[in-house]
């Protein structure tokens, strides 16, 4: 087998928009609020697996806002990539699906929920830029509490 076979690769085959859903439960009456919208914001990330080397990873974002306890509108988005990632290390494969391509595709997510939102006849919200790398620790120490807990011996009071 040559060198050249064992070089690492890494490839954005395509990025493309999954899904974006946009609800505005109390329009027209919510357009004639006066007071500016709360804003919530969730964001999660995932990956799989499509072929040898394939992965498809996808972020998505779900924006909600209301004014008391009238929904504004929501909106949810999921961005995905198709990537070519071979010969890349195990221990550097999981990292690079968590952090990497979410860093790739999630620009263009915050460009169509922006979109969305606008054209739905509200101001434009702007996502904030995420910290991919701080997002995939805070999940994997998640991830590590939930599997302490289930191996935790139950206590009986």
């Amino acid at each position: 087998m040559s060198d050249e076979n064992l070089q690492p690769v890494f490839q954005i085959q395509r990025v493309y928009l999954k899904d974006l859903s946009l609800e505005q439960p109390n329009s027209p009456a919510i357009f004639l609020e006066q007071q500016n919208p709360g804003i919530e914001v969730s964001l999660d990330v995932g990956s799989e697996k499509l072929a040898d080397g394939i992965y498809e990873a996808t972020v998505t974002v779900t924006v909600t806002a209301k004014i008391g306890e009238k929904v504004a509108f929501l909106v949810e988005g999921k961005q995905a990539g198709i990537f070519e990632a071979r010969n890349i290390p195990e221990d550097q494969l999981d990292p690079l699906l968590g952090i990497g391509c979410p860093n790739i595709i999630y620009p263009y997510l915050r460009s169509n929920v922006a979109d969305a939102i606008t054209r739905a006849g509200f101001p434009p919200i702007h996502l904030s830029e995420i910290n991919f790398e701080s997002f995939y620790a805070q999940r994997l120490q998640i991830a590590a509490e939930q599997a302490n807990a289930a191996e935790a011996p139950a206590t009986i009071q």
